[in-house]
C-alpha cells in the first residue's frame, strides 16, 4: 500500500484537511462579530452607538488575528488561545442577552462551547 503523503514535501504545498467543525468555528466567529456590531448599535444611545458599535467587532477581530486565527500573530500557549476564545464568544453571548434574547444567547453559547472542545480535543491530541 503506497501512501499519497511525502514527508519531504513543504508544509505550505500540502493540502489541508478541513473539517465540518472547522467550518462551524468560521461561521460561529462571523456571527459573534456581527453580533457584537448589532449590540453595540442597538444597546448605545446615539453618539456611543457608532463607537462600540464599531469598536466591538473592530476588537473581537484584532484579538483572534492577534492570537486565535490558524495563522495568528502571536504564537501562544493552547490555554491563552482558549481564554481568547471563551473572551470573543462570551462577549457576543453576553451581547444576546443584553438585547433580551436568552434563547439565542444560549444557543450560541452552547454550540460554541461543544464547538471549542472538539477543537481543544483535536490540539492538545
Amino acid at each position: 500500500m503506497t501512501s499519497t503523503h511525502d514527508p519531504n514535501t513543504p508544509a505550505a504545498e500540502r493540502p489541508v484537511a478541513l473539517r465540518a467543525n472547522d467550518i462551524l468555528r468560521f461561521l460561529l466567529e462571523i456571527f459573534a462579530i456581527v453580533s457584537l456590531g448589532i449590540w453595540g448599535f442597538i444597546a448605545w444611545p446615539l453618539p456611543w452607538n457608532i463607537v462600540v458599535g464599531i469598536g466591538a467587532p473592530a476588537l473581537a477581530i484584532l484579538l483572534w488575528a492577534l492570537f486565535r486565527s490558524p495563522k495568528a500573530v502571536l504564537h501562544v500557549d493552547p490555554f491563552v488561545k482558549a481564554i481568547v476564545e471563551l473572551v470573543v464568544m462570551g462577549s457576543a453571548a453576553f451581547a444576546w442577552w443584553s438585547l433580551g434574547q436568552p434563547i439565542v444567547a444560549l444557543v450560541f453559547a452552547v454550540v460554541a462551547t461543544v464547538s471549542g472542545v472538539i477543537n481543544g480535543r483535536r490540539e492538545f491530541a
